[in-house]
């Protein structure tokens, strides 16, 4: 099952064993920040290290314990060995598309759609992490990325939030909206997410009730990214807000010209717009501290604590710029638009787009 493997040699919150580093979930943690406090990546021109290829990659990688895993639009799920690409192993979670897994005390949890009836049934799987056995399954709505926090895996559905419980995918509790939901955010005990609805809610995250809602203008698709007590969101109103977190108060919003994805620092929060340009906004007031301009919309940033911010652009391109003042440090062409979220661990960057998983370090 998709054993075609093409291997190019040219040279926190969580972390894995040993010295290994670690990207383990979406925007590298539950809180979504983008941001990896204890890594470093390429800040000279890069080079393809290895590459994987596939009919196509439907999510971003993450990396733990020396393992790249990433879901396939063939409803597979790949592990690869971070050194070379080796394929550990495959396993199956569907007939289509498999979601940014998520590695969580040694398993991995992705869901996988699967055609029954001429309808879309999406199931969440516990894989085991060294061997891709599955440990459970449940049927329940999932239309992105799972977060994972204190043993409860919160998956985001077509009609809201589900909360389950990772050791058996007992449904823990489930919260409505008035329609699909972002990437969920988990932080101080608190799941937030933006809807479809235009709003963005905040959830207790063990029983979902509703501590807040914000209300925006338009959908909201983009997942929310926590840092020091704030909410920090893009609506498709063309807005980035910051919210307290404790009572969705808004602090302040800074207006783009399109739908926004960010990564958020301690004190700067990176913004990508669907106008095509990278923001760099002050954490606390929303001013601008730079932009840059790329050729199309480009989606959410990947901020290393080595001063570079990494983001794709539709343009083809990648981007590595400099956090201080957002000049260019390089840029890697592509085959086509990069619509997902870099990875960063171990100076290596992964991205997955043309079909390749690329492992991509400095010449």
């Amino acid at each position: 099952m998709g054993d075609s493997t093409e291997t190019e040699e040219t040279t926190e919150t969580e972390t894995a064993a040993g010295d290994l580093g670690s990207w383990p979930q979406f925007q590298y943690n539950a809180a979504n920040t983008g941001f990896a406090p204890d890594e470093t990546g390429p800040k000279e021109a890069v080079t393809e290290h290895w590459r994987r290829e596939t009919d196509g990659w439907s999510s971003s990688a993450v990396v733990a314990d020396g393992t790249v895993y990433a879901g396939g639009f063939d409803g597979t799920v790949y592990a690869m060995a971070t050194a070379d690409g080796t394929e550990q192993w495959t396993q199956s979670v569907g007939d289509q598309a498999a979601s940014t897994p998520v590695v969580d005390g040694g398993t991995v949890y992705v869901w996988g759609e699967e055609l029954t009836g001429g309808s879309v049934v999406t199931t969440v799987y516990a894989l085991d992490g060294g061997d891709g056995t599955r440990q459970w399954s449940t049927a329940v709505s999932a239309i992105s990325s799972p977060t994972v926090a204190d043993g409860t895996l919160y998956v985001q559905g077509g009609r809201g939030i589900s909360a389950l419980d990772t050791a058996n995918g007992t449904e823990r509790w489930s919260y409505e909206t008035g329609g699909g939901t972002s990437v969920p955010a988990v932080a101080d005990e608190t799941v937030y997410a933006g809807a479809y609805d235009g709003n963005v809610y905040a959830l207790d995250a063990a029983d979902g009730t509703e501590q807040w809602v914000f209300e925006t203008d338009d959908e909201v698709g983009a997942a929310p990214a926590v840092s020091n007590g704030t909410v920090y969101i893009g609506s498709w109103d063309g807005n980035v807000y910051a919210l307290d977190a404790a009572d969705g108060a808004q602090q302040w919003s800074y207006e783009t010209g399109g739908s926004v994805s960010s990564a958020v620092t301690d004190d700067t929060i990176y913004v990508g717009g669907w106008d095509g340009n990278v923001y760099a906004l002050d954490a606390v007031d929303g001013t601008e501290q730079w932009s840059y301009e790329t050729g199309d919309y480009v989606d959410a940033p990947a901020v290393v604590a080595d001063g570079t911010v990494y983001i794709g652009s539709n343009d083809t391109n990648l981007y590595a710029l400099d956090t201080d003042d957002g000049s260019e440090q390089w840029v890697y062409e592509t085959n086509d638009g990069v619509d997902l979220e870099a990875t960063v661990v171990d100076g290596t960057l992964y991205l997955s787009v043309d079909e390749n998983l690329y492992a991509l370090s400095e010449q």
